[in-house]
């Protein structure tokens, strides 16, 4: 039979209190007799209708247990609880389950989430970023306004997801023992360009001739004549003032790129290998990302992909990348902060 509720057992009392008996207020509340002498013998006890504390399951793990598997994880964040379990003997003399040791990271701050994924990022890596940081952190919003950056990004039909999960704390994502660095290099499907600058957006432009084999890819040559010669070319004879940005791609860093832009007048940013978290046309880039992936249905064929892509280009607004441009300072700072490496970025 159910259990009485909070106000059926006060209502229980307040009857034996007025002279029912125990016989006649458990016929009114259809419950067995012995459940009103246990009310009313609780109630003589405690001075309350409430249910007891009870200990519940004994715990099979000890204190010492529970902080051996705290810092198994902090010191080993890839590593899962099924791996920590089958290393734990329990009290009952037999291995901890999965469950019983994600109870005990949870209860200790650290959660099952998927990792970050940034580059390999080596000792002269971390210390080309953390010098470039140090030298533009004074420079103000004015200063940035001033920068046209830009990057190529690709976009694929379809993507894998990874389902690698990390034990780590609140506020440890960017942890270098958190971050899964990989170099990511996906199936090609369709390569854009594309540049962002304070009330600038140059772009997109979608590359041609590009195919699977080798030599197929962005080279110099495709990049000076589809990107710079028709784009970049004319803005800076347009704003001559301007500092240009690309990263250190082979296509970027060629004599003829840079002759080329050198005859130009066109003044190029120094810019650490390995730093897309520091350019911010790559949030650019997944503010486009997302708007592909509301597109419904989704691109079967890379000619779909290209005018959904150019369709979801229009939608992002002026306003974005002016707050991506102004994000440049925390940036600086958070590269600082990480010592040269990772960051929410």
């Amino acid at each position: 039979m159910p259990r009485l509720t909070s106000a059926e057992r006060e209502r229980a009392i307040g009857r034996l209190e007025a002279g029912d008996t125990p016989e006649a207020v458990a016929a009114t509340f259809q419950c067995h007799i012995s459940t009103i002498y246990r009310l009313l013998q609780r109630f003589v006890i405690t001075g309350s209708t409430a249910d007891v504390e009870r200990s519940g399951r004994p715990r099979v793990t000890t204190p010492r247990q529970d902080r051996h598997i705290f810092r198994s994880h902090v010191a080993h964040p890839f590593s899962t609880a099924a791996e920590t379990a089958r290393t734990v003997i329990g009290t009952h003399q037999a291995p901890i389950s999965r469950q019983t040791a994600s109870r005990r990271l949870r209860f200790r701050g650290l959660r099952n989430c998927r990792p970050a994924r940034g580059p390999v990022l080596t000792v002269r890596h971390r210390q080309a970023r953390l010098h470039w940081a140090q030298g533009h952190l004074n420079w103000n919003n004015v200063c940035w306004q001033n920068v046209l950056f830009s990057d190529e990004s690709r976009f694929c039909i379809d993507h894998a997801d990874g389902r690698v999960r990390v034990w780590r704390r609140s506020g440890y994502r960017y942890a270098d023992n958190c971050v899964v660095e990989n170099n990511s290099w996906g199936r090609p499907n369709l390569m854009l360009w594309g540049a962002i600058g304070h009330n600038q957006v140059l772009g997109p432009v979608i590359f041609q001739g590009l195919g699977p084999g080798p030599g197929n890819g962005v080279t110099a040559q495709r990049y000076m004549d589809q990107v710079l010669h028709p784009h970049v070319l004319p803005f800076f004879q347009a704003h001559g003032n301007w500092v240009f940005q690309h990263d250190n791609a082979r296509p970027h860093t060629t004599r003829a790129t840079q002759d080329l832009l050198h005859r130009s007048g066109i003044q190029v940013m120094p810019w650490p290998a390995l730093s897309p978290d520091m350019n911010p046309i790559e949030q650019f880039r997944d503010l486009l990302q997302t708007q592909l992936n509301r597109v419904v249905p989704r691109p079967t064929t890379v000619a779909d992909l290209d005018r959904a892509v150019r369709q979801a280009w229009t939608t992002i607004t002026r306003q974005a990348s002016n707050t991506l441009v102004r994000s440049m300072h925390r940036r600086c700072q958070a590269v600082i902060d990480a010592n040269g490496g990772h960051t929410r970025y």
